[in-house]
């Protein structure tokens, strides 16, 4: 027994598990890590090959792909801690690499997020693991922002651009967003709440997107008028994955194992569940029958809607941002769109800007008004509350309309001179001809050996034709195989 308990002891402090190591933390924030990973690759990944037309299958799960791998580079050589890093200036931090052994073992700590707590004490943002765990976690929540904004530009976006846009957008303006709001910069100083990315991951997502679907420019107007899913199973298989990711994108904010990440993923859940019920209702009453691509769309803004707010408010508040998230949101899409001149200019290719940057915002408003006090109490590091409880409630929701407003701007001046100067080297967009192909255009590859771009197979349409009844055996590649046959009826 003495042997075991020596054994035990040693092992339990050797250099491995340094004391002030939480192992229940690090393997749930490692955990959470892998659960938004997912979400990204494969989750997006699938949903983009196969919410879009056949031919743009390929290029779009490129993209995500592409977006996923670039931006870890990106993050480890600079943007962390630029994001999460000594300050630069108010709503920027200094870049430099994040991967120095030393740096990656010493316990996490974001130096800029001290200040003055509860009883006037000084604290900081000091998790119980090492930088490397934080440093990975962060990096989940950059890469999928840039692939979320992919979603406005696909069927059209010449690659070659989007390779160079993604490093430059992380660090020129998804760093700015992160350190204002999360790394101790100006807006987290002031009190503004995000609690896991309605600001600094949706709302700058769905403004990104917009903004560069606007200087890309539209798909082909054939593209626009019929763009169906190829494969709604497999889009419901990548939903699947977004929306069971979704408990450790905001189960993971609270940076520990807490009570306050358990509520965080029961109120995920729950306010998913009835935006997507809302918006199905809503198809429902007014298209009469349900969309599963709407369906998707509703549980979308869901899980957007209650990001910034996920951890501070009460659960029947989570029913109520459902609620509203699934229809506001359904509003802009089927019917403030196409009364809105600009909207119907812009060619937001997966409705972005209505999923995300409009759904986020609603969120960050709705934790400005419902944000519980003992709750905020959990994880901010400032005494705060909703306005729907009184006391500074009123300024916490105006402090939300001005953080708004500044991730607002900065995206659509950041995303504006970045294309502007993209497009001095390399064309944004894809010739017409090259269009009117897609993915055997972009990448000399197809995704299915299938019928045109989604529609039923047509004997008058794709060859073999004949009488009204006659039949007639499909040509096979098998010599002495069996031959399909199609009957008219």
């Amino acid at each position: 027994m003495a042997a075991e308990q020596i054994a035990y002891t040693a092992q339990e402090f050797a250099p491995a598990v340094p004391g002030w190591l939480n192992k229940g933390d690090n393997a749930w924030q490692m955990t959470a890590s892998t659960l938004v990973g997912i979400q990204s690759m494969p989750g997006l990944v699938i949903l983009y090959a196969s919410i879009v037309k056949k031919k743009w299958a390929v290029n779009s799960a490129f993209m995500a792909l592409y977006a996923f791998a670039a931006a870890l580079i990106c993050w480890v050589l600079l943007c962390y801690r630029m994001a999460f890093g000594d300050e630069l200036l108010p709503f920027w931090g200094k870049g430099a690499p994040a991967l120095g052994q030393k740096y990656l073992l010493g316990r996490a700590k974001v130096p800029e997020s001290k200040h003055r707590g509860y009883n006037d004490v000084d604290d900081i943002t000091e998790p119980l693991y090492p930088m490397a765990t934080l440093v990975y976690f962060q990096f989940t929540f950059a890469a999928i922002t840039v692939i979320l904004l992919a979603g406005s530009v696909l069927g059209r976006m010449n690659i070659r651009a989007w390779m160079a846009f993604v490093p430059l957008w992380l660090i020129f303006s998804y760093t700015v967003g992160a350190f204002s709001l999360w790394g101790g910069g100006f807006l987290y100083h002031w009190g503004v709440i995000d609690y896991s990315g309605g600001y600094v991951i949706h709302l700058s997502s769905g403004i990104a997107g917009l903004t560069a679907a606007y200087w890309v420019g539209p798909r082909l107007k054939c593209d626009r008028e019929r763009f169906p899913p190829n494969n709604v199973l497999l889009m419901l298989a990548g939903a699947g994955l977004l929306w069971m990711g979704w408990s450790g994108f905001n189960g993971g904010a609270p940076y520990a194992a807490n009570i306050d990440a358990s509520i965080a993923v029961l109120n995920t859940n729950v306010c998913a569940a009835t935006s997507l019920l809302v918006w199905t209702s809503l198809d429902v009453v007014f298209f009469g029958k349900p969309s599963v691509v709407g369906a998707v769309q509703g549980m979308m803004t869901g899980l957007a809607c209650i990001t910034p707010g996920a951890g501070l408010v009460q659960s029947w508040a989570a029913i109520v941002m459902g609620m509203l998230s699934g229809s506001i949101p359904w509003v802009s899409m089927m019917v403030l769109h196409k009364k809105c001149s600009l909207l119907q200019k812009v060619d937001d290719a997966l409705g972005v800007f209505h999923t995300h940057a409009v759904a986020g915002l609603l969120g960050g408003l709705l934790t400005g008004l419902l944000a519980e006090p003992d709750q905020c109490k959990l994880i901010l590091p400032f005494d705060t509350r909703g306005a729907f409880y009184g006391g500074n409630g009123g300024v916490q929701f105006l402090k939300q309309i001005v953080a708004a407003l500044f991730v607002i701007t900065w995206n659509v001046v950041s995303t504006s001179i970045i294309l502007l100067f993209i497009r001095l080297f390399i064309p944004l967009r894809m010739p017409d001809n090259q269009l009117e192909i897609g993915d055997d255009a972009a990448h000399g590859e197809e995704a299915y050996a299938l019928w045109g771009d989604g529609e039923k197979y047509d004997p008058t349409e794709h060859g073999w034709h004949t009488s009204q009844f006659s039949e007639v055996a499909a040509p096979s590649p098998y010599v002495n195989g069996a031959r399909g046959v199609t009957i008219n009826l």
